[in-house]
């Protein structure tokens, strides 16, 4: 008797062990998220975020935002706003004509705000590498650039038509070739979106505290009516693989019952606030 109940009692034990390390397994480290403006954009051509004439003769204000995500294996910026070269009093009116855009603050002083320093980041990654999301990156020479391959080749490669010498000031660079989990565990994930740019990238993020996930567009939309209705810029790189992108992207965000923030939307903007001021 003594024998069947000591085997029992070890059992049990082994049983309660095995269940503590599964429920360890499955615990999701704490991740924080972090929005700041890079920016601001009021485009006064509308009509360049068409395939067609739709929006002739309109402007939309955009916000050009960037992001911190703490992890306990590090911190990542993901994007980078509009150059500082804009901290200026008054906007400015690009030649195109397209264009007028400022900056509100530097880097140095907008993560001091949230309790960062520039040194702070392990990691550094654009949604893409145009000048609205490139304006600070050479700050982050201390960080691993993640980036896809093609999109690297596209702006600091061998083979890159126009350099970008912001960009080539980062030398720790990780090439992808595709999706990437950043830090191994799923809470933080570079989703492979092509068609804005060669390599464009979005970031699924698992914010600790939120009920839901936060799926980060880059600028795979613009504004609320571009998702809606699937219509593509002008200026993209492929048109077939942006609308290829949108399709995954929907599924994506349908699987995971995910928030999306729009990046360049002041509506998206204030809806993500209040959700991390709800923390």
């Amino acid at each position: 008797m003594k024998k069947i109940l000591f085997m029992f009692l070890a059992i049990s034990i082994v049983s309660c062990k095995n269940a503590e390390k599964k429920a360890e397994e499955t615990k999701k480290p704490e991740v924080k998220l972090y929005q700041l403006v890079g920016g601001s954009i009021l485009v006064k051509k509308l009509e360049v975020f068409s395939q067609d004439t739709t929006y002739t003769g309109q402007q939309k204000q955009f916000t050009d935002a960037y992001y911190i995500i703490s992890h306990p294996k590090g911190n990542l910026m993901w994007d980078a706003g509009l150059p500082e070269q804009l901290v200026m009093p008054d906007p400015f009116d690009e030649p195109s004509g397209v264009y007028r855009i400022q900056r509100p603050d530097s880097l140095e002083n907008q993560l001091k705000s949230k309790g960062f320093q520039i040194e702070d980041f392990e990691y550094f990654a654009m949604s893409h590498s145009h000048f609205d999301h490139t304006g600070h990156a050479n700050y982050m020479q201390e960080a691993t650039w993640i980036v896809q391959e093609n999109e690297y080749n596209s702006v600091v490669g061998d083979s890159a038509v126009a350099r970008n010498p912001v960009l080539e000031t980062l030398k720790e660079v990780k090439k992808l070739n595709g999706d990437h989990d950043v830090f191994g565990d799923g809470t933080v994930v570079i989703k492979y979106m092509p068609g804005h740019t060669v390599g464009h990238q979005a970031l699924y993020v698992e914010v600790s505290g939120l009920e839901k996930p936060v799926l980060l567009t880059g600028d795979l939309y613009h504004f609320e009516e571009n998702r809606t209705n699937k219509r593509v810029p002008s200026f993209n790189y492929d048109v077939e693989a942006t609308l290829k992108s949108m399709e995954q992207f929907e599924a994506f965000a349908k699987e995971k019952n995910a928030d999306v923030i729009i990046q360049h939307s002041p509506k998206d903007f204030e809806k993500l606030e209040k959700l991390l001021n709800s923390l």
